[in-house]
């Protein structure tokens, strides 16, 4: 597809075999407020939990979303899955809504010049222009899903601190229960400052987002994750297992270690090989959490700000009313400049004809005394001839 003709993913787009969707009769009830008695009532039936996959290149991303999928699949659940990486060249899984149908990747690479990662980037920001259309399409199916499960590029600085990944987030945070998967390579992570890596990023990726976090220690078949709980419970055994390291950047990890003591409190940590299929289970109780998690504080934490952005709005409309009204009183029917743009374009205007003549007063001068330094110089020449 040409870049030209780049539209939205319509529902004959989606694929139909991704993930099984024969348990109908699972329970749809509505679902009960949350919180306190004070606080109202979030929602009036079950949504989906969707669940935003990101990983360092490596990790186990796709291999994982792949053993995701599998899961739901085996557990009769019901799920819906989005790609939205649009260079990879094969998936495991069968998406329902892919970005490589709507946005074709080489093609914007040659149409704009770019390299493989301004192709990534410039292609999510081509698709998120119309994420609406995506997220109105999950809304319609709502009702008969459990989990939307998104895939997201390899390249992870392109998705987390873009645009268009926070148009992507903020869209299905604003409309659904979201949450953060950060997937963590467990096996590289035995170095105390890979470790600590992940850790930043992955309160960088929190607070950016704003969402629930979960964190999936991947590849627990090769290498147990006990030691990187360890680690978080216990900032003394960190800094026990930094001083074996002499690299340069061990000093920052050591002194990183108790500022992320608060952090690790408030994270949910799983587990899970992508290749065996261990700790899927817990994988989705520690969802499930996160996801009332998320309609106790977060939804009630948006709502807030909604509220906020409504009064605002309704401020500023009843100002710009009265300041209507004004003007039409004081003026006593006749012509009114409403617009406070054209009012500045004028003063404008004048002050430019004002800067304008004084220039040329200035080049008036000037050629004045110049040719009063003439007439001068040309005398006493002549005197002196």
């Amino acid at each position: 597809m040409e870049i030209g003709d780049f539209q939205a993913p319509s529902p004959m787009q989606e694929s139909e075999n991704a993930v099984s969707e024969s348990s109908k009769n699972s329970s749809e009830g509505s679902a009960e407020p949350f919180g306190s008695s004070g606080r109202p009532t979030v929602i009036a039936r079950k949504k989906p939990i969707v669940v935003i996959v990101i990983g360092m290149a490596g990790s186990g991303k796709t291999t994982l979303m792949h053993r995701l999928v599998a899961h739901v699949q085996t557990a009769r659940k019901r799920g819906y899955v989005l790609n939205l990486d649009p260079a990879v060249t094969s998936l495991p899984y069968t998406a329902n809504i892919d970005i490589r149908d709507t946005v074709n990747y080489k093609n914007v690479m040659k149409e704009y010049h770019l390299g493989p990662n301004g192709g990534i980037l410039t292609s999510l920001n081509l698709f998120a222009t119309k994420f609406d259309e995506v997220v109105n399409l999950v809304e319609r199916r709502e009702g008969e899903l459990d989990y939307v499960l998104v895939d997201t590029p390899g390249q992870i600085e392109i998705f987390t601190w873009s645009a268009s990944g926070s148009i992507i987030t903020e869209a299905f945070a604003s409309t659904f229960p979201t949450v953060v998967c950060y997937v963590v390579d467990t096996p590289r992570s035995l170095s105390p400052v890979t470790f600590m890596s992940n850790m930043l990023y992955a309160c960088g990726i929190l607070y950016k987002t704003r969402l629930p976090l979960l964190l999936a220690f991947n590849k627990v078949d090769v290498a147990q994750h006990q030691f990187a709980l360890e680690w978080m419970d216990d900032f003394e055994a960190f800094q026990a297992a930094v001083e074996n390291d002499s690299s340069y950047s061990s000093g920052l990890s050591r002194s990183l270690c108790l500022v992320l003591d608060e952090f690790y409190r408030n994270l949910r940590n799983v587990g899970v090989s992508a290749v065996t299929g261990v700790g899927m289970v817990d994988f989705f109780a520690k969802l499930d959490e996160s996801g009332t998690e998320y309609m106790q504080t977060y939804w009630v934490e948006l709502e807030r700000r909604r509220a906020e952005k409504e009064l605002r709005d309704t401020e500023r409309q009843q100002a710009n009313l009265a300041a209507l009204q004004r003007d039409l009183a004081e003026s006593n029917g006749q012509k009114v400049v409403l617009s406070t743009t054209r009012q500045m374009e004028e003063r404008n205007t004048e002050e430019e004809e004002v800067e304008e003549e004084e220039e040329e007063e200035e080049e008036y001068s000037e050629n004045d005394l110049d040719e009063e330094e003439s007439t001068e110089m040309f005398r006493e020449m002549g005197g002196r001839l």
